[in-house]
């Protein structure tokens, strides 16, 4: 089976895990502030801070903005549960926009009629590694005085008019085990304002600066020093990873574009392919069901919007029609795209698309 996605490891991960073992500094101490060092100035921002999860870096990137209670965010109904989940760990409350048709982000020009005396920020995703409109985005947020989080959870080293994901607003990455880079599970949270990197390290170590005195209520957000070693050698190799990725999707592109609908990279963004998603408009479950059992993984990301999943229709947002955003849901269909496919393995993956959908 060529499987959907697959971590890449080799030496310099197991020496630089077993270097910290060594040192008997496991959790958090020097080599994730390191980590924040060498990542914050991959994004071209001031700050970094890691987190124990992408979910976490989210939930505390709001929480540093003052979101809680009564507030609303706008965000994306097709993404990952935990973009929304987050905005509701603060008190807040997700207000969905529909996505474009052909980049599945966030549609810019839906978002000034969702925003309401309530809206306090808005959450781009950047699904599957293409950045959104940030040029809109921002002007958007600039204009209503609106803070800007981007969910660049699946975007490592993706960017927008060449400016890095993550660095418009305040972002939030995430290293699980799929990603572009990994660290097994962790988040980093990116940005340039003091007072924002300030908060979310207070609340990420139990609202403590001086140890055992505890200035608020505050969480174990924090990642270890193991995790920390493995994302600094993963962020060496991740523009070799992204450009195997980006050569993967450009030869399937080529090669199954007269059968089925493509990614589309719209000018001015460069897309770094967490996922290569495509569009099966008839019967999208036979053809995975016929790419499986030949051999070629695949996935859905996502079957269902997150206003249509049982914890959003407990909250009544089952009323909500987001019609885009549920027709991908019934035709997406994403392809491996990962670094370790051989030729041999594109072409297979060629092959047997083509006869699923012969």
């Amino acid at each position: 089976m060529i499987p959907i996605a697959k971590p890449l490891f080799g030496d310099e991960e197991r020496d630089a895990v077993w270097a910290v073992m060594q040192s008997g500094q496991v959790a958090q101490g020097p080599v994730v502030a390191e980590f924040e060092r060498a990542f914050a100035q991959m994004c071209g921002v001031r700050y970094a801070l890691a987190t124990s999860s992408g979910t976490t870096a989210l939930h505390l990137a709001l929480l540093a903005h003052g979101i809680g209670p009564g507030d609303e965010v706008i965000t994306s109904p097709f993404t990952f549960i935990a973009s929304a989940n987050s905005i509701l760990y603060t008190g807040a409350r997700p207000v969905f926009v529909d996505v474009e048709e052909d980049t599945f982000n966030l549609d810019a020009a839906q978002i000034e009629a969702a925003i309401t005396p309530r809206t306090k920020a808005i959450m781009p995703v950047h699904l599957f590694g293409l950045p959104c409109d940030m040029g809109a985005i921002m002007d958007i947020a600039a204009r209503h005085g609106l803070a800007v989080i981007e969910d660049a959870c699946q975007a490592h080293g993706a960017t927008y008019a060449g400016k890095a994901a993550g660095s418009f607003g305040t972002g939030c990455f995430s290293f699980y085990a799929t990603k572009n880079m990994t660290t097994a599970e962790g988040g980093m949270i990116t940005t340039n304002d003091e007072a924002i990197a300030d908060r979310a390290r207070l609340l990420r170590n139990h609202g403590m600066r001086q140890r055992y005195y505890h200035e608020e209520l505050g969480y174990n957000f924090r990642m270890t020093d193991l995790q920390a070693a493995i994302g600094l050698v993963q962020l060496r190799k991740l523009p070799d990873f992204n450009a195997a990725r980006i050569r993967h999707a450009a030869l399937l592109s080529e090669r199954l574009a007269d059968m089925v609908a493509v990614p589309r990279v719209p000018p001015g963004r460069q897309h770094v392919f967490h996922q290569y998603t495509v569009r099966i408009v008839h019967d999208r479950d036979g053809v995975m069901a016929k790419l499986n059992a030949a051999g070629v993984g695949t996935g859905v990301f996502y079957p269902l919007p997150v206003h249509q999943q049982a914890p959003y229709l407990a909250l009544g947002y089952g009323s909500q029609r987001f019609p885009v955003a549920e027709r991908l849901s019934r035709e997406v269909l994403s392809l491996p795209v990962h670094p370790a496919l051989t030729p041999a393995d594109l072409e297979t993956i060629v092959r047997e698309v083509r006869r699923a959908l012969s």
